[in-house]
């Protein structure tokens, strides 16, 4: 079996694929003050939670854009299942010809889920990540990964809007039928998820009008299928982006 994991800077997803298919996925806290052993833990009481035991394990991969966070997590994979994980960064076949200024700039989670995109969907291809940023990755019709715009997540706009301004406060994201919010809990939502939801389509239109040649688009991440839905773009929302792109640098590593 081979361990997948993602740190993100909100969560850590682990992904258990038992060969070729995924058969399950979990989700925790990242957390900085956590220490190797904590991890160690919590992944344990996980593995154990489904059936699996720690011996089944024959690999590891780690995508992370949380340096500190990293080692504690090889920590623990080497502790509880004596494997060495392989890191995505400098050294590492991905197969993807990244065209940016300073390729080691990009974040190894984006690298992963550009590699995942790029084996599934025709390009060019808009890959839109939704987590703490909303990060759309813009691949070329040689699948070449050009760049694209990073824009703040909608919980950090969402936060940021009500820890700022005294009389607003936190709302849930559910679309209001109206754009034109009548009450502050309407309004709030409105700017939110509608705001998101035009700069999607809104990207995706001049994308498009730069590569002058129409895209296929996929999303991945927390909020994706929260915002997705109403987008005027036809996208795909593959929640398992991430973790199939680690199986197939995972396994393009091996000897």
């Amino acid at each position: 079996m081979l361990l997948a994991v993602d740190i993100g800077n909100t969560n850590i997803k682990f992904g258990i694929f038992d060969r070729d298919v995924l058969i399950r996925t979990l989700t925790i806290s990242c957390n900085k003050n956590k220490t190797a052993d904590e991890y160690g833990v919590e992944l344990y009481s996980l593995i154990r939670v489904m059936g699996i035991h720690r011996t089944d394990f024959d690999g590891c991969i780690i995508s992370s854009v949380v340096p500190v966070v990293t080692a504690r997590i090889r920590s623990a994979v080497m502790d509880l299942l004596g494997i060495e994980s392989l890191v995505v960064g400098p050294g590492i076949k991905t197969g993807l010809n990244i065209r940016i200024e300073d390729p080691s700039q990009l974040g190894a989670d984006l690298v992963v889920a550009c590699v995942s995109a790029n084996a599934k969907y025709p390009a060019p291809c808009i890959v839109i990540s939704m987590g703490t940023a909303t990060v759309m990755c813009v691949i070329d019709k040689n699948r070449s990964m050009l760049g694209g715009p990073i824009a703040p997540g909608v919980m950090v706009s969402l936060n940021a809007l009500t820890g700022n301004a005294a009389l607003l406060y936190s709302v849930s994201l559910d679309a209001p039928e109206s754009v034109i919010g009548n009450n502050t809990d309407r309004s709030i939502r409105s700017g939110v998820v509608w705001g998101t939801v035009c700069m999607i389509d809104g990207m995706i239109d001049r994308i498009e009008k730069e590569l002058d040649e129409k895209c296929s688009v996929v999303a991945t991440g927390g909020m994706a299928k929260t915002i997705i839905k109403h987008c005027a773009h036809e996208i795909t929302v593959q929640d398992d982006l991430i973790m199939q792109g680690l199986k197939l640098i995972f396994d393009r590593n091996q000897k």
